[in-house]
């Protein structure tokens, strides 16, 4: 029997159609990250002034602060260590993170950057995929329709994407709707050496930062409100360069270019 003209129609418009994005792709943004350097005089010099119209983020505790812990990864070549370094401004890192040394959030997450804008995507783990992860087996993340963990199982077992050091740090967190703008006092910033015991409550971690220095991040979409910047005087701050993961991979150099 002879197609009739409307069924040739939708099997030409099958062929044409185009599948929707992945959602991460979909909802992927990008965002000006900026961070520096402040001694705690300016910490409480600019948490002072914050206080008057940024608040607190709601995931903070009495004390208005949680703790974070991330695993970073990286692969054979030690690619996000050396690309940082080398100044690459389209990098992405990887890293499994948990908040106040606890299992019941845990998500592994890939950050990238492009230029001067951040974006992240994650996917959420239970405690035993995480445990598997880290031990080496990688079939958790064998799964096609998502997105994040096959690429991630792709990494793994191609690239040899592998856990290579804890970054530990106490944040305070500061947001503003006007520019979805989040600031944050990153505080007592350690690392675990070579331990890759993500859930250990009694991890032995050393400090990977002067006492007296605080690192101050300041994210937000396509403008950063004139009052904020203000409370912030960012021109007399100190702009820093390196990333947590870089110092806290400082401990564990096995290179003297790592030292850059």
């Amino acid at each position: 029997m002879q197609e009739s003209e409307l069924e040739r129609k939708a099997s030409t418009d099958s062929l044409l159609a185009v599948e929707p994005a992945p959602l991460q792709v979909q909802h992927l943004k990008f965002r000006h990250e900026l961070k520096y350097y402040v001694n705690y005089h300016q910490y409480f010099i600019i948490r002072q002034r914050l206080s008057a119209f940024m608040a607190r983020d709601k995931h903070a505790g009495p004390t208005g602060e949680y703790h974070i812990r991330s695993l970073y990864f990286d692969d054979a070549e030690n690619k996000a260590l050396a690309d940082k370094q080398g100044g690459l401004r389209d990098r992405n890192k990887y890293r499994i993170r948990i908040y106040n040394v606890s299992d019941s959030i845990i998500h592994f997450e890939k950050k990238m950057k492009k230029d001067e804008y951040i974006a992240k995507v994650k996917d959420s783990l239970t405690r035993a995929e995480a445990d598997a992860i880290i031990a080496g087996n990688y079939e958790c993340l064998n799964v096609p329709s998502k997105p994040l963990r096959a690429e991630l199982y792709k990494e793994m077992t191609q690239r040899l994407l592998r856990p290579k050091v804890i970054v530990d740090y106490v944040r305070e967190p500061y947001v503003n709707v006007n520019g979805n703008v989040r600031i944050t006092f990153d505080k007592q910033l350690r690392t675990g050496l070579y331990s890759t015991d993500l859930f250990n409550p009694n991890l032995s971690t050393v400090n990977t930062l002067d006492d007296n220095l605080i690192i101050l991040e300041v994210k937000f979409d396509e403008y950063l409100p004139y009052h904020i910047r203000d409370a912030l005087q960012l021109e007399g701050l100190i702009r820093q360069s390196a990333s947590k993961y870089v110092m806290c991979r400082k401990f564990l150099k096995l290179n003297s270019w790592e030292d850059q």
